[in-house]
């Protein structure tokens, strides 16, 4: 059982899958930086300042301070129970980003694997005795 484990953990497509969640990670990242930091500040002031994060509705006042609440975190300092519908929404935004990101590199891999699978084969050069035995064969076809 073991000696299969290590031939399944050595074989490329374990190294392959690993690689690649090592590096979607480092994409995901990429991308909710990307969201946070580019493109939502930009949405938020055309909205009127306002931060994307800061969209909450509490469903139960905090304890600790009565609302309005400026922004999230002075909610949750308060210990009010909160419904976060603007982070949802950044989390809708940061995946649509990356489906079209890797949608966009999927394609690119199929357009090359097309040009790839349409490019011509080269028909080897026969070598010296092919070549006398095919001009022998067709004498010989010539004959008959």
């Amino acid at each position: 059982m073991f000696k299969e484990f290590r031939e399944f953990a050595i074989k490329g497509n374990v190294v392959d899958l690993a690689v690649g969640v090592i590096v979607g990670a480092a994409f995901g990242a990429i991308v909710s930086s990307l969201v946070a930091d580019i493109v939502m500040p930009p949405l938020g002031l055309l909205l009127g300042g306002l931060d994307f994060k800061d969209f909450f509705l509490v469903l139960r006042e905090g304890a600790k301070a009565a609302p309005p609440y400026a922004t999230l975190a002075d909610a949750k300092a308060a210990g009010a129970n909160t419904l976060n519908y603007g982070l949802f929404f950044n989390a809708i935004f940061t995946f649509l980003i990356q489906a079209w990101a890797i949608f966009l590199l999927v394609k690119a891999m199929n357009r090359l694997r097309r040009q790839e699978a349409v490019a011509p084969t080269v028909v080897p050069v026969p070598s010296a005795e092919e070549a006398l035995l095919a001009e022998i064969r067709d004498l010989l076809k010539a004959r008959a």
